[in-house]
């Protein structure tokens, strides 16, 4: 076995995104191509001679590949050791426990989360780093420069490892330790929730449906909910992992989760419904009839935490991105604890998980999580609701009227243009961005502006500051509109743009979302000209 130092030259837009590099699969099975950035993901977090890596994947179509490449390129740099799931499978939360467990110098997630993936679909790549988070600004920046400049990149000439045979094995000097992607993670559930109490809920007959999307969760769920839970066999559908998810789209909302939610609003729903992503890091929750949307469900999870064994002695804060709605800082208002507000991207709440300024974290993009690791965790939120319930003897209907009837209700929805054209897309925002110093006490919609900013978050932890996430305008009353360009998509730009009407009257609480969001939907198209300007007569995903 040999070290080769293979020539190579710059790929233009290998600049990583929230969440890593995203590209279409057909770009990364280039020559060179993932293989400059992985070169570039060492440079960028100074070496890997002599450190432990973590490494897995959600399993789609080049996942394989891509884990040998990493593999062989690390092995060739001096890595000690390569901790890598099973088949090359593991899920984002997890490679976070699993880095934290085994303390090690971080690791590479090959994932393009909820984007569909297959020959013609989408791949990513992205580092965590040694607390299990997303690596932050001052490494992906590093990383992105050295993707602008590199010339070459070493990689050792092996035999593949059988990543299907769990134990030890050698790649030159470097150790590869194949282990079992799920059973850390369940033992780490079976210590944050009280197992026995949904035991007993599903003995009694409570009965679950878990669309695991043909993604990674599907193993998860299996071993969790139906072995160790005793839910009801088939209590988990789509349960196997497939490269091209079963040719669906692993986002689990309404609308790319629409077999799961016909099921839940029709005569034989069962009691309970959820749904995770490609790499196992979002989540959606429905009742009977009842779709809870991320926003509320941050809000109540962090009302009803103490529930649950880990968080019986309250949490020490609750944090959002901005875009997410302001439900949840009413619970923490109610707690006496602090609410924070931070861009959009985890690596935002790891510095204050680290520094323990808040325990329970979401955004809603249907991602929540906690202290428990550094990233969001899709099962993890499945079982905190079963956990509430079980403890409250109650239905997802029946908690969440009683939360509304408690907190108020923050009608929302995320209205998404995907695939437009970028310089169009960004021209619409720099023209909004013009217009916000004058816009205070204008009337949008019928609605009166209140004010309207470019959001910027200081980061209480480290002081760093980061501009230009998103435009805000804030109406009289609470209502509010947000507008912002998303990093995810791998074609053209997507517009996100985000809803919200705050309603605290008991006769308002059951009202339809889209229709109490009426006004907000007609002060985004006054202000913006998002029709005009995209020619769409509709958004193509409302969440």
């Amino acid at each position: 076995m040999t070290v080769q130092t293979i020539k190579t030259t710059p790929f233009d837009g290998q600049k990583p995104g929230t969440s890593g590099l995203r590209k279409q699969t057909s770009t990364f099975v280039e020559p060179n191509y993932l293989e400059n950035f992985v070169a570039s993901i060492w440079v960028g977090i100074g070496g890997v001679t002599g450190k432990t890596l973590v490494l897995g994947g959600d399993g789609r179509y080049y996942n394989k590949e891509a884990s040998q490449i990493v593999m062989k390129m690390a092995a060739a740099s001096g890595a000690t050791k390569v901790i890598v799931g099973q088949d090359g499978l593991l899920s984002t939360p997890a490679a976070s426990h699993m880095i934290r467990k085994r303390k090690t110098d971080g690791g590479v997630i090959l994932s393009a989360s909820h984007n569909p993936g297959g020959p013609k679909a989408d791949f990513g790549i992205k580092f965590n780093m040694p607390n299990g988070g997303p690596a932050p600004e001052s490494i992906t920046n590093a990383i992105f420069e050295n993707t602008k400049v590199i010339s070459e990149y070493d990689i050792l000439d092996a035999p593949d490892v059988d990543l299907s045979v769990i134990g030890l094995s050698k790649m030159g000097d470097m150790v590869v330790e194949v282990v079992d992607p799920v059973v850390d993670y369940a033992a780490l559930m079976e210590e944050i929730f009280d197992f026995a109490a949904i035991k007993d809920m599903f003995a009694g007959g409570f009965t679950l449906c878990f669309d695991a999307m043909h993604a990674i969760t599907g193993p998860y769920a299996t071993e969790i909910l139906e072995k160790r839970l005793s839910a009801p066999e088939g209590s988990v559908i789509n349960g196997i992992p497939l490269p091209d998810f079963g040719e669906g789209h692993p986002d689990p909302n309404p609308t790319w989760a629409k077999p799961l939610m016909d099921l839940m609003m029709g005569p034989d729903a069962p009691d309970f419904g959820a749904a995770s992503d490609g790499d196992g890091d979002r989540n959606m929750i429905v009742g009977k009839g009842a779709y809870v949307t991320p926003s509320d469900s941050l809000a109540m999870l962090a009302a009803n935490a103490t529930l649950v064994p880990a968080y019986k002695d309250g949490l020490a804060g609750i944090a959002r991105s901005m875009p997410t709605s302001g439900a949840s800082d009413r619970v923490a208002e109610a707690l006496g604890v602090p609410a924070f507000a931070t861009p959009t991207g985890w690596k935002f709440f790891g510095n204050l998980l680290d520094a323990g300024k808040a325990t329970i974290c979401g955004e809603e993009s249907a991602g929540t999580g906690s202290n428990h690791v550094r990233e969001k965790d899709g099962l993890w939120a499945v079982l905190f609701w079963l956990n509430i319930l079980a403890a409250r003897k109650t239905s997802v209907q029946d908690l969440m009227v009683d939360h509304w009837s408690k907190y108020g209700r923050n009608y929302y929805s995320r209205h998404d243009y995907e695939a437009i054209d970028k310089p169009m897309a960004e021209k619409l925002m720099d023209d909004l961005r013009g217009k916000l110093a004058d816009l205070g006490g204008t009337v949008a919609g019928g609605l009166t502006i209140e004010s309207a900013d470019d959001f910027a978050y200081d980061d209480p932890v480290d002081g760093s500051r980061t501009e230009k996430q998103g435009i805000r305008v804030l109406f009289k009353g609470g209502d509010r509109l947000v507008l912002r360009l998303s990093g995810t998509g791998t074609v053209g730009a997507t517009l996100r743009v985000y809803l919200e009407k705050v309603v605290t009257d008991p006769n308002g609480l059951d009202m339809d979302p889209q229709e109490a969001l009426a006004p907000v939907i007609a002060a985004a198209e006054e202000l913006a000209e998002i029709s005009t300007r995209t020619g769409r007569t509709a958004p193509d995903v409302i969440t």
